[in-house]
């Protein structure tokens, strides 16, 4: 088959939440926009990664931007229009379907991906925007400081497509055309001295990288049996004992975040048929993204939770700096320990009513799009990161490092706000959680744009953040904030022929390219001085509370 060639003003490469952002903050400017998705669903971390969005306290009260508030409330409408809610669900302004406690809004990945669909719908029709998914990047050619192209293949056929676009942006899960473009970046963990953060490593270590997680969804049918196959190499993960960890990952114990003491949390306090007219803060509870209390009684279905828990974290194995066939096993493996685990759950997990095993858990694949009840894709946490024009440390950010309540730094090239614990997961060399305390933050534009191309853009976890600045950047509304503010600058340097450079270094440029986020877009640039000294949530929350 001949290689198709497709061109258009801006190419987004990644269908993640941060370049859906990107893509339709452009396209909505009047920009034509190619963007394109690995997966055969848009929305990454929300939807194929299957993560209910991790969120700030404040989300609903001072929400990032009309667009983020715009798929939320598309997602609660979907309920309201389409769900035999219960009367008082029905009437709750801010309905969260699952009333899962980790999010204001725990609803399943299917219904997300339905709303992302509606987003872009008038757009596709429009011809502003063209979506390729099931299309992964296979090169990138540069000439001197400037992506030329993107060669990607599709999935499905084996055919592939050269896409052309004066700006570029990387919103791969991984960073991918940063390796594929050779362009400079990091991986893993910054040395101390290098960053001085003070809760760096003392020795750089790319291998350094935050577990990732095969998500899964069960659903509780009582007095019915649902047993899966024993995995293969079930054994293993029953036994093993990391060095870093209490014991085996099959079983109720695990680490508090922030302490790094043992502590003990089922699945359920008590019988799981209680489980369903209760609010206890128990793992089922935790992610819980369909809710048999929110519906009426005559509703036929039950509670669905979304596993994502520390039994499942997978740091055995990195998938960035690796080849091909490592980063393939790790993903094998990663899919392995979530249906070991799910077997564990239904075969010998220790029942809080008494015996072993829950066989009434059923995997409910169709809420993920899957025939197997796992997630498209594994949940990532952390990508290649750009050298950035300016890089933000746990010094902008950390409370202890800046002070009791002293507040975050003041960016004056803010293009965003965000907030969420700086939470690392247990790593692949071995490290246990980091969990620290920070203020909310703002975004830098100077953080979106590489030292070494002209019209790439970063728009997703790969930008000029640090191993441990990341662990705070990474989640759903920071990262599609990111995307924003990446589309809107597409646009503006499309529309001015500037560079992203020239914008970020001239004053004049900058404040008229903030006006168009601040004004037009309605985007928030800054934290009000109450809510940026204030920082997080209590720690009693915050310790079981993590994505």
């Amino acid at each position: 088959m001949p290689i198709r060639h497709l061109e258009a003003p801006f190419v987004v490469i990644g269908g993640g939440l941060g370049g859906l952002a990107a893509a339709i903050t452009a396209a909505r400017l009047g920009v034509r926009v190619i963007l394109t998705e690995s997966s055969d669903w848009l929305g990454g971390q929300l939807t194929s990664q299957g993560v209910p969005p991790d969120e700030h306290e404040w989300i609903d009260r001072q929400p990032i931007s009309p667009s983020y508030s715009e798929m939320r409330e598309r997602i609660r409408d979907h309920y309201r229009r389409e769900y035999p809610l219960a009367d008082a669900m029905r009437a709750t302004v801010n309905l969260n379907p699952g009333d899962g406690f980790v999010s204001r809004l725990c609803h399943e990945p299917r219904v997300g991906h339905l709303a992302i669909l509606e987003m872009i719908s008038p757009l596709q029709a429009s011809g502003l925007l063209t979506v390729l998914t099931e299309h992964e990047p296979t090169a990138v050619l540069r000439d001197g400081d400037r992506i030329e192209s993107v060669r990607l293949v599709d999935r499905r056929s084996g055919d592939e497509v050269v896409l052309r676009g004066r700006f570029v942006a990387d919103a791969t899960e991984l960073g991918d055309l940063l390796d594929l473009g050779g362009l400079d970046h990091v991986i893993g963990a910054e040395a101390s001295y290098d960053t001085g953060e003070l809760h760096a490593p003392l020795v750089a270590d790319p291998l350094d990288q935050q577990a990732i997680t095969w998500c899964a969804a069960l659903e509780l049918r009582p007095g019915e049996s649902h047993v899966i196959d024993r995995p293969q190499n079930y054994e293993h993960w029953r036994t093993a004992v990391p060095s870093f960890w209490p014991g085996p990952q099959l079983s109720w114990v695990d680490v508090e975040p922030i302490t790094l003491e043992r502590r003990e949390r089922p699945i359920f306090f008590g019988s799981p048929e209680d489980a369903v007219g209760n609010d206890d803060l128990d793992l089922w509870h935790y992610r819980r993204i369909l809710s048999r209390r929110a519906m009426t009684p005559e509703w036929g279905g039950t509670d669905v939770t979304l596993v994502n828990w520390p039994q499942i974290d997978y740091w055995d194995a990195p998938l960035v700096d690796v080849d091909a066939a490592a980063k393939a096993a790790a993903l094998a493996g990663a899919r392995e320990l979530t249906t070991s685990f799910i077997y564990w759950l239904q075969t010998e997990a220790p029942r809080s009513d008494g015996g072993t095993g829950y066989p009434e858990l059923r995997p409910r694949g169709d809420v993920l799009g899957t025939p197997d009840g796992l997630a498209k894709e594994a949940y990532i946490r952390e990508s290649r990161r750009i050298r950035a024009l300016f890089t933000v440390t746990e010094e902008h950010i950390g409370r202890e490092m800046r002070g009791e309540g002293a507040g975050s730094a003041l960016f004056p090239d803010s293009v965003g706000i965000g907030f969420y614990r700086i939470d690392l997961h247990p790593s692949t060399s071995g490290r246990s959680y980091v969990d620290i305390d920070c203020y909310p933050f703002q975004i830098p534009l100077g953080a979106l744009i590489p030292r070494d191309v002209t019209n790439l853009l970063a728009a997703n976890k790969n930008i000029g953040t640090t191993h441990i600045t990341n662990g705070a950047y990474r989640l759903h509304p920071v990262e599609w904030s990111i995307g924003e503010a990446a589309g809107a600058l597409a646009a503006y340097c499309l529309d001015t022929a500037a560079s992203p450079e020239a914008v970020h270094a001239d004053r004049t440029r900058l404040e008229d390219y903030q006006q168009l986020l601040s004004g037009r877009l309605g985007i928030a640039l800054a934290w009000s001085d109450e809510i940026r000294t204030r920082g997080s949530r209590s720690e009693a929350v915050a310790s079981v509370v993590r994505g």
